[in-house]
């Protein structure tokens, strides 16, 4: 009778969201044994969709982002490790006070505050330094009276170069360069930029206008692209790292190859390898830091992969896949070794050398016995390939003391570009991408080397201006160091 009424309600009914009145009363008209399996079915579909956030959230690979208010742990300030903030007594610090002042103001009151009473006047005063934005800040306007004399030797009329905007521009190489370095380097929206100009300080422009003048500005800057695509391919250590991108609708990626001098982004159509061989030579001198990503084994230099995502990925086979049958002792030695290995290169600078050297050969060992044993545990199997393809990449850190075992350095640089990403909504145009490209390189290089980045590109569009050369940027930062 149940597996009757229970094929009766399906085949009749649409239980859920859209249950009308209609619907509930011919369940109420089958019968008490239907009413009480649709009250069920009711519940077991309620339930099942207030867990799906929680699931969503304890899956380990879910952004911090994408997890539900509600069903974060919060925090118990007893367990903190570190409290924020600097240890009782230590010695006070405070915002340092500006060597030039631009203006004085004097003040002096009328009367007593409290009773109301004449004053006499005295000698004493105090100084009290304040730092504000102008009342009335607004874009200089500026009329330029070219003159325009004879040269006898060359028989015409010259002129001299205007070097405050590019030439058949009346936007000038400040806004051109700071709402760039908003957009690109910031990540602002361009409404919010054009909102910035036209309310606070009283510039119209139009998101258009802004547009094209960024591309001029890549233009202008793609010879610096491409020699800081020369420094990241001599870099020593090498950060890869891409994730997903849209231009005009398609699905593209947005590859970040970092360094600690030098960051170069490209949007590319591809995931694959020749995007790597793009960029970084096959035949690379230094030592390349990834995940497990297939696209990187083009390359046939020395690598170190992502130890994080190894145990991110032990952690997600324990909750969400098949964790049976060996699996708890395979996963157990990898990560005890793991574990082990990072412990012993933070205590590199306390052993001896052949010390350290020996327990090196022991923790490679042990990862060879690791491979060598049969695991029956398809996850196990599946991790056990991968480390057999990767076996010489996943401690080349405990050899090199620039080398790090986890691709931290490179996830921290494309973050600002996925941030950007959620707020643009990616680009329209193969044109818009390349300049997308340029300006984010260029920004994030500059800012790299301690920098100003708004000031340099400045300074290098009125030597552009003037001399008709781009200046190279390894130049440009010496002199300004």
């Amino acid at each position: 009778m149940k597996v009757s009424t229970e094929q009766n309600v399906h085949s009749n009914l649409f239980l859920g969201q859209g249950l009308t009145k209609q619907q509930a009363e011919q369940i109420y008209e089958q019968g008490k044994e239907a009413v009480i399996f649709a009250l069920l079915k009711q519940a077991q579909m309620l339930a099942e969709k207030n867990n799906l956030p929680a699931a969503i959230a304890a899956d380990p690979s879910t952004p911090s982002s994408q997890k539900p208010v509600f069903v974060k742990p919060n925090k118990d300030d007893k367990k903190r490790g570190k409290r924020p903030g600097r240890k009782k007594g230590h010695k006070g610090s405070r915002r340092q006070q500006p060597e030039k002042t631009d203006r004085t103001v004097e003040h002096r009151a009328d009367c007593c505050p409290d009773c109301g009473g004449k004053l006499k006047k005295c000698c004493g005063t105090r100084q009290r330094i304040i730092e504000d934005i102008p009342e009335a800040v607004r874009v200089e306007t500026v009329k330029h009276i070219i003159h325009r004399d004879w040269c006898p030797n060359c028989r015409k009329a010259v002129e001299p170069v205007i070097t405050d905007a590019l030439p058949n521009s009346s936007i000038g190489n400040g806004i051109v360069v700071l709402s760039a370095w908003l957009h690109f380097a910031l990540g602002n929206t361009i409404s919010q930029i054009v909102a910035v100009f036209n309310f606070h300080l009283q510039f119209k422009i139009s998101a258009g206008g802004l547009v094209q003048m960024w591309h001029r500005l890549s233009d202008i800057l793609l010879k610096w692209y491409e020699e800081i695509i020369e420094d990241v391919q001599q870099a020593g250590v090498l950060h890869g790292d891409e994730t997903g991108w849209r231009v005009n609708g398609k699905t593209h990626w947005l590859w970040c190859f970092t360094s600690t001098t030098a960051t170069i982004f490209t949007i590319e159509r591809s995931r694959a390898g020749p995007v790597v061989l793009k960029f970084i030579k096959e035949y690379f001198d230094g030592v390349l830091v990834s995940d497990f990503w297939y696209a990187y084994n083009v390359l046939t230099c020395a690598k170190q992969k992502c130890l994080v995502h190894l145990l991110r990925e032990l952690e997600r086979v324990w909750k969400y896949k098949d964790s049976g049958g060996d699996w708890p002792r395979f996963s157990k030695k990898l990560r005890r070794l793991i574990r082990d290995a990072i412990r012993l290169r933070k205590r590199k600078d306390e052993l001896d050398e052949q010390v350290y050297n020996r327990r090196c050969e022991r923790i490679e060992k042990r990862l060879q016995l690791i491979l060598e044993q049969s695991w029956s545990n398809k996850n196990a199997k599946r991790l056990l390939k991968r480390l057999h393809r990767h076996q010489d990449e996943v401690f080349t850190f405990l050899h090199n003391a620039d080398v790090p075992f986890d691709n931290n350095f490179g996830e921290r640089s494309i973050r600002g570009a996925v941030i950007m990403r959620k707020n643009s909504f990616n680009n329209r145009s193969q044109k818009g991408a390349m300049t997308q490209s340029v300006l984010m390189s260029v920004f994030f290089t500059i800012k790299q080397r301690g920098l100003n980045p708004v000031d340099t590109v400045k300074k290098a569009l009125q030597i552009y201006i003037k001399t008709g050369r781009l200046p190279q940027l390894a130049e440009f930062a010496a002199s300004n160091d």
